[in-house]
Order: structure tokens, then C-alpha cells, then sequence
């Protein structure tokens, strides 16, 4: 059952993307009649307009009637800014409703009891982890309470993040950078501690990859920063978070709307944040060269930190090895 589903599914999918990455959820919905011809198609376009089901559900129009409705986020049973899916569902004929993913929230989770009690057939978990991977920041948001961290390194063969000149040191090649520049676009924020900010001056904004909006530079920690710095320039926004501890400073970001933080800092803080439990998936690039000296990726670990690898891949000349942070839920 869940096979005959799942190419609607990857439809319903490819519309969640064509929405904006926001405090929202991303979902797709299609309208599929009883003869398997999709009669209407939608997706949310954001906060305040219609969710993905009534835009699919008006495109549709009667067609809806006896139909089946395939949605990449279980049907909201709440009333927000919008109507209830649910509701809107069942008035309009629907049979048979497929999801991917269920909710996670308190507020709006339970939509699948409220559409088998009115007598509509529910499939739910089809392509479940593809809706999950769109949306693995603004659940990870809701079933935490903090954003999702991205931990990305660079090191060398011999796990040097830097040689021993004291300033900043090139250790990727370009596809790699290019790679960074693209993760850095998908992410809310890019997080540094003061010490990269003085050592690197880095400017922290894309500009090797495609990108709707610049991410919020954010400097952790308690030093002073001369304002020549290129973070403090007019290219993207910058927040200074005057806290030492992880669990402080993703409070803040999350109470600014931060749902992805991309971790950039050096060996002090992505350290700390590995300590405090407090990073759910690494990007980790391993570059062709020795440097002998200089900085080591990472200071001495309380325990061992272990991964789900997720992709391992040669990027232009450098090995990147990326993967969740085992045993998270995600």
C-alpha cells in the first residue's frame, strides 16, 4: 500500500521545497482522484496564507469529492492563523488521506485520530524520512526546545585546523568552500567564538552559492571586538552573544526565530558545544596536507563522540565525511 503512494508522495515533496524555510513547517500536498489522476496540487507559502491541503483542496475544487489527499505533514487539527486541515479535509469529501510525517507539536498533532473518527481512511509514514529531512531543523525545534546545530571542520591529514603562523590558514580547495558557502545558505545562523572573529576575521556571508537570504553571523563569548571587523560590515546582519555556555547561547537564538545554527567556530568551541551534547550533526572535511604544527581540530573530550555516517565523499580534492551525532532521535 505504502508503494502505490509514494510517487504522489515524491510529488507532494518536490512542492513542500517550492515554500519558504521559515518558523513553518515546508509541505506539499496533491489531490489524487479515485482513477489516480491528480485533480489539484498545493503547498504553504508561509505564515498566514493557506496551508498546503486548502491550497490543494481549492485547486481541485469538486474534483476533491471521493478523492484522496497525499500530504507530506500530518493534516493540523488546530485553528491558528488558518483554519483546521482537518476540517477542510472532511468537508470537502476527501476518503482517504496519506501523510508522510506526523506531527510533532502539542498544539496541532492528533489530526490523524480527528479524520478516522469522521470516517476517512488514514495511510501515514510514506517517504516519512525524505519529509523528515526537509523539516529537520523545525522538528528538531519543536521536540527540544533549541535549534539544530551543524557542526562543520576543516582539518588537515595530521588534524590541524590551522599551521603555526597564528593567522588564518587555507585547508580546503574550492569545491569544498563552495560546499560550506551552500550550507551556510540552508542554515538561520553562523556561529563563531570571539577568538575566530579576531584570529580569522572572517566575513561569514555567501558568496559562493545560490541564496535567498544572508544567515544571521553570530560571535559567541565575553571579549571586545573592534568594529573594523569584516562582521560588523553591512553584507549580513550580526548578533553578539555575551555567553560562554551552549545551552545560554542557543536559548537566545531560538528566542530570535534561529532554527539552524551552522557552527564555524575553532577547536574551543565546537569542543564545548560536543561536550554539552549540544551539536546533532557534523560536516567534517579532511584535506590532503601536513602541516606538523598549529592548532588540532578538537580539544580533549570528556567521552567519545560517535556518528551515524550519513555521506562520505570526495569533494575536488578534499574527503568529506558528514553524519548525525549517534543516538539522536533525528
Amino acid at each position: 500500500m505504502v508503494d502505490t503512494w509514494s510517487a504522489y508522495m515524491q510529488q507532494a515533496l518536490s512542492l513542500a521545497l517550492l515554500g519558504p524555510r521559515s518558523l513553518n513547517p515546508q509541505v506539499g500536498c496533491v489531490i489524487v482522484d479515485p482513477q489516480g489522476i491528480v485533480v489539484g496540487t498545493g503547498y504553504h507559502e508561509g505564515a498566514g496564507t493557506a496551508h498546503a491541503e486548502v491550497d490543494a483542496l481549492t485547486n481541485a475544487g469538486e474534483r476533491a469529492q471521493g478523492s484522496t489527499a497525499v500530504v507530506t505533514l500530518e493534516p493540523c487539527r488546530h485553528t491558528g492563523r488558518t483554519g483546521p486541515c482537518t476540517e477542510s479535509l472532511i468537508q470537502a469529501g476527501i476518503t482517504r488521506v496519506v501523510f508522510a510525517q506526523s506531527d510533532p507539536t502539542k498544539i496541532a498533532s492528533g489530526g490523524a485520530s480527528v479524520l478516522r473518527e469522521a470516517g476517512v481512511e488514514v495511510i501515514e509514514g510514506v517517504c516519512a524520512k525524505e519529509a523528515l529531512e526537509i523539516n529537520k531543523a523545525w522538528t528538531h525545534v519543536q521536540r527540544t526546545g533549541r535549534p539544530y546545530v551543524i557542526l562543520k571542520i576543516a582539518q588537515t591529514l595530521d588534524g590541524r585546523v590551522a599551521d603555526g603562523s597564528g593567522g588564518p590558514t587555507p585547508i580546503t580547495g574550492r569545491e569544498a568552500q563552495i560546499l560550506t558557502h551552500q550550507l551556510r545558505a540552508q542554515s538561520d545562523a553562523v556561529l563563531i567564538g570571539t577568538a575566530t572573529a579576531l584570529i580569522d576575521n572572517p566575513a561569514l556571508t555567501v558568496r559562493l552559492a545560490p541564496f535567498t537570504h544572508q544567515p544571521i553571523r553570530v560571535v559567541m563569548g565575553e571579549r571586545e571586538l573592534p568594529r573594523d571587523l569584516h562582521i560588523f560590515d553591512q553584507q549580513a546582519p550580526t548578533m553578539l552573544v555575551r555567553e560562554h555556555r551552549p545551552s545560554a547561547a542557543l536559548a537566545l537564538l531560538g528566542e530570535a526565530g534561529i532554527q539552524q545554527v551552522f557552527l564555524e567556530g575553532g577547536p574551543t568551541l565546537a569542543t564545548a558545544f560536543l561536550e554539552a551534547n549540544m551539536v546533532d550533526e557534523v560536516v567534517w572535511f579532511l584535506a590532503p596536507a601536513l602541516f606538523g604544527m598549529g592548532p588540532t581540530a578538537l580539544a580533549v573530550l570528556g567521552a567519545p563522540v560517535r556518528l551515524d555516517v550519513t555521506r562520505i565523499e570526495l569533494i575536488g580534492n578534499d574527503v568529506m565525511v558528514s553524519g548525525r551525532i549517534a543516538g539522536t532521535s533525528e
